[in-house]
């Protein structure tokens, strides 16, 4: 038993502790008790590690989302989630997720539909050069392996759109190949782990080596869960972690510096329906975002007359704001109003008939926005 105390609080860590220690008051990482007590060694030694497998293991057994990724360990639906996954949310991936396997239900339907079809498909989860990498890798599958998948991670990493975690994910949760993995939510576990923050190279030698080999997909998986549902970024829960005898800080670690502020901005769209059409414009090919997208067309904040307009009423050409609504890119939070305006000038856009246009490979924002319109 190890009697820690810092002030007026106290807490008993026993040898197995799993969150039932009596205590009056729970800290926030401090270093004057990390330097009074640091139980690293707890993971250090093997028997340490051994014991740090099992609970997780245990626990993520028990507790353990039921996402549809996680019902089939087929490389092809594997792959498909892990992309996906990259820089989104779970619960925003879930039924794109079936709705893509719907209508690409192997990856030799993948490779051999349209980009455009691809890109459609993908509208709504955003960073769209996953979706244009997902379709190389599928045409490359097929080509050059068959229609198989590389079972190692090596050989994975070759693949467009795939890197080091990405390979290690497919390997070990297709597969079963004993490598680990390290993404935001790991990372963050290791650090908080060992009470300190870790490099890059670091977090995955650490992660390698408390590794379960024998379940290593389940382990990765435990890991991350473990990241996304108990260690989270900002008050992590941590009188429910498992694994809460192993760590150092039991708390968030101190903060380094303060994140990139968001900006806000505010945009305008015309809406300008017409015969069962919507008029829409197509992102250049050459652009850095979203290449190819189709958006509805931009227009100024206060909105004039097109010299050209053949009805000189401005009320035919602006009638006003017809919805407003939110949307975050990145680092910009913006303010969206979309107006019932003729657009500013056609010959950069096309007319779209209205059971044409959820076939397209349109911006997230545009599909938001003609969904809330009704027009999808």
């Amino acid at each position: 038993m190890h009697l820690l105390q810092h002030g007026r609080r106290s807490w008993v860590v026993g040898p197995r502790f799993a969150g039932r220690a009596s205590w009056s008051g729970w800290p926030r990482y401090n270093h004057a008790v990390h330097a009074a007590f640091n139980p690293v060694s707890l993971i250090e030694d093997e028997k340490g590690k051994r014991g740090f497998r099992q609970q997780l293991l245990a626990w993520y057994d028990q507790h353990g989302r039921d996402l549809p990724w996680r019902r089939d360990h087929e490389p092809y639906r594997v792959w498909i989630s892990e992309i996906m996954l990259q820089q989104t949310r779970v619960a925003a991936v879930i039924e794109h997720y079936k709705k893509f396997l719907q209508r690409f239900p192997t990856v030799e339907k993948l490779a051999a539909a349209r980009e455009a079809s691809v890109l459609a498909a993908w509208s709504g989860l955003g960073y769209y050069r996953r979706a244009r990498m997902l379709h190389a890798a599928a045409k490359k599958i097929v080509k050059e392996h068959k229609g198989k998948f590389p079972a190692a991670a090596k050989d994975l990493r070759a693949l467009p759109g795939i890197g080091r975690y990405t390979s290690a994910a497919i390997a070990s949760i297709a597969y079963g190949g004993p490598v680990a993995v390290v993404d935001g939510n790991v990372e963050r576990v290791l650090s908080r782990l060992l009470g300190s923050r870790l490099g890059d190279e670091r977090s995955w030698q650490t992660a390698e080596e408390l590794l379960d080999r024998p379940r290593a997909g389940d382990f990765n998986q435990a890991m991350m869960e473990l990241g996304a549902m108990v260690c989270v970024p900002r008050q992590p829960a941590c009188l429910k972690c498992p694994v809460i005898e192993w760590c150092v800080t039991r708390g968030e670690l101190e903060k380094l510096q303060k994140g990139i502020p968001q900006t806000r901005t505010e945009i305008h769209y015309a809406l300008d329906c017409r015969h069962g059409s919507v008029f829409l414009v197509q992102r250049a090919k050459n652009v850095s975002l979203m290449p190819g997208m189709w958006e509805l067309p931009e227009i100024p904040c206060e909105p004039k007359l097109h010299p050209n307009h053949k009805n000189n009423n401005p009320t035919a050409a602006f009638s006003g704001t017809v919805l407003t609504l939110r949307h975050s890119i990145t680092v910009t939070d913006y303010t969206v109003r979309v107006r019932q305006a003729a657009a500013p000038d056609e010959s950069l856009g096309k007319w779209i008939a209205r059971n044409r246009i959820a076939a397209l490979p349109l911006t997230g924002l545009a599909r938001k926005i003609l969904r809330a319109s009704k027009i999808i």
